[in-house]
Parts: structure tokens; sequence; C-alpha cells
């Protein structure tokens, strides 16, 4: 069977008839371990399991359906044995991880169990008793960890997506030093039962994937609450779901140990977002070092402790490993309170800072190391691959790793968009464009990216993904007045979050008439057989602040629903039947904006 890459690629496969859910046995017996990425491949029974639980179902119905994925032994997959890296399986796993199970449901199926660093304890990808895992590109260097093998699965294009965890940047570093997408959810976004924590209060499962398209879809199976995990969180839905400020930050200070062609790829990165229109400012990263400083070199190292101890002896653990956690040892309960006081003291600053942004990019890590470089002096080089990562779970951040260039050395350097919980559809987004307008493949395959196929006309750099695959967190709301794009309730949109998402009309059903008397001047839409298209933008409001604009919306106007010029039903103004009394038709100016265009030019 041909090797598919991203899940459209499987799904086009499925669909055209060229793959058959049987052709998974003969496919997963041809993966071979020479880099050590997996623990445990799937056997030819656990694979007949999955397959038979969705051959009787409509694939339309799957939106997973037969696809392949790979899953960080720290990840409970029923009927699958549990190691979190260590020597010996832990237990044989009765029960599916709540993500797990919901992918199940999809229609997606486990190929098998990835390798890791020790009990998720490293950003490497050496600390295993199952080998170190080679980098994807050079078998010399490191694949970064502790989701290394999921990491360079994905690169690879075994898989089109995998399961990682990240608590220090393990879903991060690995993206970037394979070439992939790294989605770094908001802590509770997706349910952590089933997941064997490493510090249980900053832990995520997150997401490999070779486009930020795939990461988004499996993002949307695996989100929303479970009551069985005390640390799920209800999505808000308040925060915004694409860029809106047009500024991103980056480290006044930038630390690179050395490595002159990583500091050349964030240079190139800085001049393509100053290309795509961003202003890029500097900022003081001292407080971001700080808090980034705690995790390993405070009281935080107990929770590690505490979690690894539950399951083995400390001297049963590689040493590397038994080093870390033995760390422990120094801190007192009075040391972790103060150092709870210090998270929430610096975090409170971090967020203020990014609160002016978009959002703050930086390398996804400053250089990288040969495994041997690694092995001679593990803990150093180790703490080098946290510099841009280690803050972001203990600031309750969201984040995405994304490629940017493959280097002279022939090794990816990546980039990392950070910005406060629950943005992750505005990072989404941004990564969609940026794929866009990469021109680098994906992992180590020849395949460049390509944006899902368009089920709308609008123009990529205003396409939220949200338009490309169902999502709950937004209201398109149709504005073709005063709430137009430079009009004076514009505000009313921006100060909630919105985002503009499109420009195009309404169908050619509408008439539209400057009210009488409202201030500021604003039009009234009415739908009639003999109308036109009318000139709309379609902004998209964060569900949970539509109300705040409902609330807003002056009689004799409402919210309702229009007809867009390709047939789609959105939320927008319309106009009591009464209010039209002594208005005027502006309906042959063909939009708001040309008709108050008209009323301000000199009478000759």
């Amino acid at each position: 069977m041909q090797k598919n890459w991203t899940i459209n690629d499987w799904q086009s496969g499925y669909c055209n008839g060229h793959i058959q859910l049987s052709d998974l046995l003969e496919y997963v017996a041809s993966i071979d371990n020479d880099d050590n990425a997996w623990i445990e491949i799937a056997t030819p029974d656990q694979l007949t399991a999955q397959i038979e639980s969705i051959a009787a179902q409509n694939a339309k119905d799957l939106p997973l359906y037969g696809i392949p994925f790979a899953v960080k032994d720290n990840i409970d997959v029923a009927g699958f044995h549990t190691t979190a890296g260590y020597t010996a399986p832990l237990y044989l796993a009765e029960n599916d991880a709540h993500v797990i199970a919901k992918l199940k449901a999809a229609g997606a199926i486990v190929i098998g169990k990835t390798n890791l660093d020790q009990f998720a304890t490293g950003l490497v990808g050496t600390r295993s008793p199952y080998g170190a895992v080679s980098n994807s590109f050079n078998p010399d260097y490191i694949s970064g960890g502790s989701s290394s093998g999921s990491s360079v699965s994905v690169a690879n294009g075994v898989v089109p997506f995998a399961l990682g965890t990240d608590t220090a940047g393990s879903g991060r570093v690995p993206a970037g030093h394979n070439n992939i997408v790294g989605l770094k959810p908001t802590k509770g976004w997706f349910s952590s039962t089933g997941l064997i924590p490493a510090c249980r209060l900053h832990d995520v499962i997150s997401i490999f994937a070779l486009s930020v398209d795939d990461a988004w879809q499996v993002a949307q199976i695996m989100k929303g609450y479970d009551a069985e995990d005390d640390y799920s969180r209800v999505h808000p839905a308040t925060a915004p779901v694409a860029f809106s400020l047009g500024k991103v930050a980056i480290p006044d200070t930038l630390t690179f140990y050395g490595d002159s062609q990583s500091q050349q790829a964030f240079e190139l990165a800085i001049s393509k977002l100053q290309a795509m229109g961003y202003e890029v400012t500097p900022i003081d990263f001292t407080v971001f070092d700080a808090l980034a400083d705690t995790l390993y070199n405070d009281s935080w190292v107990s929770e590690r402790t505490f979690a690894v101890e539950q399951l083995v002896a400390r001297d049963e653990l590689l040493p590397i490993t038994r080093q870390i956690i033995s760390q422990a040892d120094n801190y007192s309960a009075v040391d972790a309170m103060s150092a709870e006081y210090t998270r929430a003291a610096l975090s409170r600053q971090i967020q203020q800072v990014l609160s002016e942004f978009d959002a703050l990019i930086v390398p996804t890590a400053p250089t990288i190391y040969t495994i041997d470089a690694v092995n001679a002096d593990p803990l150093t080089k180790n703490s080098h691959m946290g510099a841009y990562t280690n803050f972001v779970n203990l600031a309750d951040l969201s984040a995405l790793a994304l490629p940017n260039v493959i280097a002279d050395d022939g090794l990816p350097r990546g980039i990392t968009l950070i910005a406060p919980a629950w943005h992750d559809e505005a990072l989404a987004n941004f990564g969609h464009q940026w794929q866009t307008a990469l021109d680098i493949p994906m992992g180590t395959l020849e395949h460049h990216y390509q944006s899902e196929p368009a089920q709308t006309t609008k123009s990529p750099s205003l396409i939220p993904l949200s338009t490309v695959f169902s999502n709950d967190s937004s209201v398109e709301l149709a504005v073709v007045g005063a709430h137009l794009s430079g009009m004076p309730l514009n505000y009313q949109l921006t100060d909630r979050g919105g985002v503009l998402s499109e420009q195009t009309q309404t169908a050619a059903t509408y008439q539209l008439f400057a009210l009488a008397g409202a201030t500021p001047a604003k039009p009234g839409l009415m739908r009639h057989n003999d109308g036109r298209a009318i000139e709309v933008e379609v902004w998209r409001i964060p569900t949970a602040r539509f109300g705040e604009i409902v609330n807003e919306v002056p009689a004799p106007l409402g919210i309702g629903n229009v007809e867009l010029a390709d047939g789609r039903w959105v939320k927008s103004f319309i106009c009591e039947p009464y209010g039209f009394e002594g208005s005027t038709d502006v309906t042959l100016f063909g939009g708001w904006r040309a008709y108050i265009a008209k009323q301000s030019e000199p009478i000759v």
C-alpha cells in the first residue's frame, strides 16, 4: 500500500477505494523501528478489533474513519501496555484514556505506542531504556522529547497525527526538531484522564501533525469537559478566534548557545512576520525567564517525584531520571507554597505583558545537539532545550509550534507562538496562514502544505479554520452599516474579540435603506424579491460575547438571519418594518460604504 501523509490523503484513499481497512494490517506489519520511535506496535489482533468496530459504519459518519495514529506511551490505550518509558510495562491498560476513546469513536485507529523520555522527564528524547529516538532528518541528532517517538512517527509520514504530552515543552520541542506542527492546548481543554502524570497541575496532552489543519481537526474531536478529570475546564468561548491587533512580541534578548543557524532561522521568521504585515516588538523577557527557571530549580520538581513514586521505586529508574526527581528531597511544604505564590505573581506579570499583543513568538528551541553531546552533558543540554518553553504551562498559556526553515546544516528550525489561555483557535488560524505562505516540505516528506479544499472563495488571510472545520466557539455575524470596518460602531465588535472573516455580498434579494433620524447614521436591510446583492462584512464573534452585542442593538434594529451570495445563512442586523418609515432607499449604491462616500462628496 502506498504511504499516505495528511488526514485528507488517507480520507481520499478510502473514498477512492485505493485504501481498504484490511490494508492497515499489512501497512503496520511493514513498520520498522530503526529510529527507536516505537515501544509497542499493534498486533494483527489489536488492529482487527479496532477495524471491526468501525467497519460496519458509514465512513461519512466518522470524521477520522480508518486514520492511523500513534500514542505516547504514558497515555492509556485499552489492550496495550503502558510503560511511561519504564524498563518494563507498568500495566496492561483495561480502558482507553478519555481522548483516546473520543478519537476511536471518530473512527481513528491506534497502531502503536511511542517512545519517550522516561516518565516524561526530559526534552531530548535520549532518556529511555528503549533507546534514544533518532532525529528524522539526521540520526546523529536528538529528536527532542519527551514526546520523541510520536514526533518522529509523524515527521516520517508513518501516521498523519500522533498524541504527545507537554509539561515543559514536550509537545513543542520535538515538533521544532522534526519540521512538524505541535499543538499545545490550554490546560484543561483536553481531558487528562488516563494519562500518567509528570506534573499534574501543568500537564496537557498534545497533538503532532504535519499541518495545522490536521492538528485542529483532531483537537475538535479531543476537546471538551471531562467530569472525571479534576483539572478539566469548560471552554469559556470568550477568546478571539484570530489575531486582530497586528502586533507580535519577541524576546528582547535571545539565546542560541552559539548556534548561528538557529539565530539566522529566527531572523528569517521575523522577516516573514513583517512581510505578513505584523508589527514585531521586542519585550523585556526577564519575567518569562524567571518563571521558566522555577520549573526545575524550585519545589515544582516535587510534583514529578510524587507522580513517579506512586508507580515505581526510585532506585529502579534510569540514573538521570533518579537524579532529577531526587532534587525534591531539598524542598519542604513551605517551599511548595512559596513557589506557588511566586508562580502566580510572575504569571500575572506575563499575562499583562502579552495583553498588548496577538502573541509572543519565540524559537521553539534555541539550538539542537547530537545525541552524543547530550549524553556527555545531559542536564545542561536538556535545560537549553527548555529556554523558550518551560514557562508556558506555569503561566497558563496556549502555544503552537510551527515549522520555519530547513537550515543549511540540513536540520529544521521551528518557531512557537504563545498566547493567553483559550487563544488556541487564534493561534491555529495564524498557523494556517503561516503554513500557507511557507515554502518547505512537511516533515521529511516531499509534500508541501496545501490548505484544505476551500469551501469558500475568501482570501486565505481571512479564512479562520472554523470555516474549514465545524466549530462552536464563535458566531458568524454579517454587518452592513455602522459596524463595518472603519465605521463608528465597529468598536463594538473589536472590543468583544471579533475578527473580520470575510468581505462578501448578500444574496441578490435585498434592499438597503438609510434610516431616518439614526445617530450615528445606520441602514436597514430588507429582504425583497426585486432587490440586489448588498456588500457586507462577515465577522467572527466569540460565542460567549455575542449576547453583549445583541444587548446593544437599538430599536428598530434587531438580530436575525441573512442569506449570503454563496447560499449560507448567517446572523445579521435586520430592521423591523416600522423602522423603514421615512427612510431613504439607497439600494442602488450596492452597500452602505458607497452611500456614505457619496454623501461626503463636496457639492458643486
